[in-house]
């Protein structure tokens, strides 16, 4: 219940933002190059269970008013195989899927945004990240090494005089590569696709 109503709000934001986006209809001939930011699914470190204790800083860089790049260093841990929707699909979160303990990841993504029109975009994501396996009782028990790719399309959207920016979006994530899973993990892991499809995002920003 909870992720239906994490996912209905989402999409009741996207709506109104993209509402809301006429007033920055015109753009200016000056731009902010850097800014700094995050992504409001730290929220979901206030889960009551489960919790994914994930930190993520994005640090952005705007080559021309189209092309932007992005660092995004992050971390977080999960219980579930990552091909399974966590929003839409009934088979997240139940313990028959769960993983014999979690994965830790420690990932450095690098994004970039091209802009179509004033405020459309769409993003390529590329993460390697290291993952360490940990069992029930909290025991690192493997390493391993993945690649995590996202294609993304969503709306730029400026706030108090461009100073701020928020920016929904919808994505395609897909795990193009990672090393070989302990067992356990495996098994459970190979029952899933390595795409999900209509991944939610909401990331926000300080530009300066």
């Amino acid at each position: 219940m909870q992720k239906k109503i994490l996912f209905i709000g989402f999409v009741l934001m996207m709506t109104s933002t993209l509402q809301l986006s006429a007033q920055y209809a015109k753009t200016d001939s000056t731009y902010k190059r850097w800014f700094v930011g995050s992504t409001v699914f730290l929220l979901g470190n206030l889960a009551s269970t489960n919790p994914p204790d994930f930190a993520q800083l994005n640090f952005g860089y705007r080559i021309t008013g189209k092309d932007v790049i992005t660092l995004e260093p992050k971390t977080w841990k999960y219980a579930w195989p990552n091909g399974i929707h966590p929003f839409l699909n009934k088979a997240y979160g139940k313990k028959e899927e769960k993983f014999p303990g979690y994965i830790r990841e420690y990932g450095l993504s690098v994004a970039y945004q091209r802009f179509f029109g004033e405020s459309l975009y769409a993003e390529l994501n590329v993460m390697p990240s290291y993952q360490d396996f940990v069992n029930d009782k909290g025991k690192k028990i493997d390493n391993g090494f993945q690649i995590f790719n996202t294609y993304r399309i969503g709306y730029h959207i400026k706030l108090f005089k461009d100073r701020f920016f928020i920016q929904p979006s919808i994505a395609i994530t897909h795990r193009a590569y990672h090393t070989k899973m302990p067992d356990e993990f495996k098994q459970l892991d190979d029952k899933w696709s390595k795409f999900v499809f209509g991944e939610p995002g909401f990331h926000f920003g300080f530009n300066f």
